[in-house]
């Protein structure tokens, strides 16, 4: 499938990667760009539409992968509905896929405080290995030997202390995450695309002809299965692209039932 670049998809482009230049200059303000989930001190509400133009910059990979699928699917979409709408569903589906990823974090802080407020009050050995297997698996093997000397010390008041500080780190540390990246409203522009265009044939790794549909749904399930599957360690925001999904399905349906009526 081929495409033309159109002027909409070109500025934003050309803006997030302006921002991602930025970034790499570790300037400090950018730090408040991100998205941070709703409890924590440095949330700001800006942060649901700044967090869409920035990436991670340990790599190319982030940005790369997501203004690929701006550049392949966004000019069709843009010429279909014109620059307005098209930035219009732009900003919308990536706005509400950090609000559904929000709410998802909110809930799984608040069970985690719980669990943190729960151990910090009657702290043992077994209750502190469910938790480090639990809210961060990836940390069991360092605290390893840390946790063979507390089975045999229960009562001592220096390891016990020192499992007190490692759940508050983790606490603290799922708390204060930030989100950043386009990846919510470009699989906004994905199931749009999937839903105006269904059989138009798009080549996998430039060599295998799938139709639109197919690709949509495969995604849509593997983010659901990713979602509620997740694994600590996973830093992958699903639920934002699962969120940019639902908005874009959402709008779409609602633009179709309203068709006499244009921006």
């Amino acid at each position: 499938m081929g495409f033309n670049l159109t002027p909409m998809v070109r500025n934003l482009l050309l803006l997030t990667i302006a921002i991602f230049i930025l970034q790499s200059l570790d300037l400090p303000f950018m730090r408040y760009m991100q998205l941070y989930p709703v409890t924590s001190d440095y949330f700001m509400p800006h942060q649901f539409v700044t967090y869409m133009f920035l990436h991670d910059t340990n790599g190319w990979g982030h940005i790369f992968g997501n203004m690929f699928g701006l550049l392949i699917f966004g000019p069709l979409l843009e010429r279909f509905w014109g620059p307005k709408r098209f930035l219009f569903f732009y900003f919308f589906t990536g706005i509400g896929a950090g609000v559904l990823h929000s709410g998802v974090t909110y809930y799984e802080t608040s069970q985690l405080r719980n669990a943190t407020e729960a151990y910090i009050e009657a702290p043992t050995p077994t209750k502190f290995v469910s938790f480090i297997s639990k809210y961060a698996s990836n940390s069991y093997n360092s605290l390893y030997n840390f946790l063979n000397d507390f089975e045999e010390n229960p009562t001592s008041s220096e390891y016990l202390d020192y499992s007190k500080r490692v759940v508050a780190e983790v606490f603290n540390g799922r708390a204060n995450i930030p989100t950043v990246g386009a990846s919510g409203a470009i699989f906004g522009i994905l199931m749009a695309f999937g839903l105006l265009f269904p059989n138009t044939e798009i080549f996998l790794y430039f060599l295998f002809p799938i139709k639109a549909k197919y690709i949509v749904a495969f995604y849509g399930l593997y983010e659901l299965y990713a979602g509620f599957g997740r694994t600590p360690g996973d830093s992958v925001a699903h639920f934002a692209h699962i969120g940019g999904m639902f908005f874009a399905y959402i709008l779409i349906r609602y633009w179709g039932s309203q068709r006499n009526k244009f921006y």
